[in-house]
């Protein structure tokens, strides 16, 4: 799942792990990996500090046990910051939320499925307990643009991706939605979400950042390439002696 904060991007992935634009490696305060279904992030924001919690939430099928435990642990990362903070939840919470009236406002028109499951029950109730909304029900796409799963036979489609965010913030998400054609080797479609904050990010480093650049072209030059490859490879080697 791609997060997006203007022109920079943070890319998140299967493993809990954080991709960062180097650009605003500076206006990360600190990474937490609380267990191998979620993580957090602390970015520096202008005015607050963003917290961006990746999740993985057990699937329908998986014990009330492991559901219990994984809701207690993301109540625990929730109430460890401050109110006044940006806090955002998203990634793979594995629950079809669906059009009850009784999830209303937390949940917007904009949802996929009619009915909701066992596991999109326990995300709105986590997220009303919050003060949060599930801003993913929020966004006038076409269907194929709220998948985020397809069964292997190709007849199942469920959105089970979503972002939750606080109501005061709710509108620094943009837009959020699936992109089908993009190939992650997996039954699970690129989800990017779009978000506008302003970061804290020292003036030195992006400079510093910016004068660093590659002139990949050059690589379009056979003498050029061949060249490049004998020094990629000798400092290879070089490396391999020394260790």
């Amino acid at each position: 799942m791609f997060f997006s904060m203007g022109k920079e991007m943070i890319i998140i992935n299967w493993e809990q792990v954080f991709f960062l634009h180097r650009r605003i490696v500076s206006a990360v305060k600190r990474v937490e990996f609380v267990s191998d279904r979620s993580s957090y992030i602390v970015l520096r924001g202008r005015w607050h500090n963003i917290i961006v919690v990746n999740v993985h939430a057990p699937s329908e099928e998986k014990s009330d046990e492991s559901k219990d435990s994984f809701y207690e642990e993301l109540e625990q990362v929730f109430d460890h910051f401050l109110k006044y903070h940006m806090k955002i939840f998203l990634g793979d919470f594995n629950a079809k939320v669906g059009r009850e009236n009784i999830f209303k406002p937390t949940i917007g028109q904009e949802i996929l499925h009619q009915d909701s499951n066992y596991n999109g029950v326990r995300l709105v109730n986590f997220t009303s307990s919050k003060n949060l909304v599930v801003k993913s029900t929020m966004f006038p796409h076409r269907n194929i643009h709220k998948y985020t799963w397809t069964s292997p036979d190709g007849k199942t489609h469920n959105q089970i991706y979503h972002v939750l965010i606080g109501r005061r913030w709710h509108s620094s998400v943009l837009d959020m939605r699936s992109f089908r054609g993009a190939d992650c080797d997996t039954d699970h479609y690129l989800v990017i979400a779009k978000v506008r904050e302003r970061l804290s990010v020292g003036k030195q480093a992006a400079q510093r950042f910016d004068r660093q650049r590659f002139n990949l072209r050059k690589l379009n030059d056979p003498e050029v390439r061949e060249q490049y490859q004998i020094e990629i490879t000798n400092r290879f080697a070089v490396g391999e002696l020394e260790r």
